[in-house]
């Protein structure tokens, strides 16, 4: 299938552009940008530096990709952004390059959706299997593992990780990592519950979530420390696969300061 790209758009011709690729009117593409098959540009896309997308994106109008990160200490390294395959990315959307404080990239796995407005900061990691909501924004640093939904209007701060197979509630603020198969939400964010329904979704057996709802029991509302409720756990034969991915999480986050576990305390 030929190259399909609008009399519009302005593509440098350094730029790598697979012949199953569409770019629309408006389009501004750089040299250092790398387009994939099947991957599909609305109108007025920008994207700056150094932008690798792999295959069968759709990018909405008016996304900008790989801009400068928002940060005061930026130094003009080479750094760029990377995005994997199968990704929805609506009008608006905007994700920035990494810096020097990170490994100079931005990472976006596959099958990934980014609702309008979104915004993804420099040296963000979002796995695969993320949805995005409207209008949320995602500070510098921020992790997303696998299998996250995140709702509209929410606020990510800076070094945070999402725990894989959690839920964040719309129009909350995010200081503290999230735990894995966990229900959060408000502001301060608290835990509401196991994310049974998505957990469902995804195959987890009824042992399983229900060895993930004592687990929630023990540590968010009475209010075990994590060797105790691990214990108790252990002596029920409640420490299934799920159960062991949260424990591990937990224990990564207690040994961080604030309530994230990779910002680490500053040594005495």
């Amino acid at each position: 299938m030929p190259l399909r790209i609008a009399r519009s758009a302005l593509v440098d011709p350094r730029a790598s552009v697979h012949d199953d690729a569409e770019i629309g009117p408006g389009c501004v593409i750089g040299p250092e940008v790398r387009i994939g098959r099947g991957t599909r540009l609305d109108r007025n896309v920008c994207l700056l530096g150094v932008v690798s997308l792999g295959e069968y994106n759709t990018i909405g109008s008016f996304v900008a990709i790989g801009g400068d990160p928002q940060e005061s200490s930026l130094q003009r390294t080479a750094s760029g952004v990377e995005i994997g395959d199968h990704n929805q990315i609506a009008e608006r959307v905007t994700i920035h390059r990494g810096t020097e404080k990170g490994d100079g990239l931005t990472r976006i796995g596959s099958h990934n959706r980014f609702d309008d407005g979104s915004h993804v900061a420099h040296d963000c990691r979002i796995a695969d299997g993320v949805s995005i909501g409207i209008g949320t924004m995602l500070a510098g640093h921020v992790h997303v593992e696998s299998d996250v939904t995140v709702g509209e209007k929410v606020g990510i701060h800076q070094h945070v990780t999402v725990g894989t197979g959690s839920h964040v509630g719309g129009h909350s603020k995010i200081t503290r990592d999230v735990p894995c198969f966990m229900r959060v939400e408000g502001n301060p964010p608290v835990v509401r519950g196991v994310n049974g329904q998505a957990l469902k979704a995804r195959g987890c057996t009824s042992e399983s979530l229900g060895a993930l709802n004592e687990a929630h029991r023990l540590i968010f509302v009475v209010r075990m420390n994590i060797v105790q409720a691990a214990t108790e756990l252990d002596d029920r034969n409640l420490l299934t696969p799920e159960v062991l991915v949260l424990l591990k999480f937990l224990e990564a986050q207690q040994e961080g300061s604030v309530g994230r576990g990779r910002y680490r305390r500053k040594s005495s």
